[in-house]
């Protein structure tokens, strides 16, 4: 099962130079960049650990790049690693884009428990598969 969050996760997995097209593009309306990473995939699991600190002021697409591929050095095959752009021209930080850069091998997918409450409720909730697994033994 393939997670799809953020812009493109329908799409087959850009090449890096896919991903330096979008990065200069980010870089060109002016918007920061950052990378987060992630075992936990989950759609409501909104805050990834970030990787480093917001790449402001950076006016080449090779220099985060290269912040990429330190990210990809530690977390590669093990994690999930998010691009994100900010922009602050209105005074506040908002996303305009989020995108999957990586993503291990295999991803096991979520499956979906049914819960009956009271009063003839049903309630269902997700649960990822690999959440069975230890954090830093999950997708190994």
């Amino acid at each position: 099962m393939r997670i799809t969050q953020g812009t493109f996760s329908f799409l087959p997995d850009f090449t890096d130079e896919q991903i330096s097209a979008q990065v200069q593009y980010c870089l060109d309306n002016g918007w920061a960049l950052n990378f987060e990473y992630t075992d936990d995939p989950h759609p409501r699991n909104t805050y990834w650990e970030m990787w480093g600190i917001p790449l402001f002021d950076i006016a080449d697409a090779a220099g985060v790049m290269m912040e990429l591929a330190a990210c990809r050095k530690v977390h590669a095959g093990t994690n999930y690693i998010r691009m994100t752009a900010f922009d602050s021209s209105h005074g506040w930080e908002s996303i305009r884009l989020s995108m999957i850069t990586d993503r291990p091998a295999h991803e096991p997918g979520f499956m979906v428990e049914r819960q009956e409450q009271a009063g003839r409720r049903i309630a269902y909730t997700t649960r990822a598969y690999v959440t069975t697994r230890p954090a830093g033994e999950r997708y190994t």
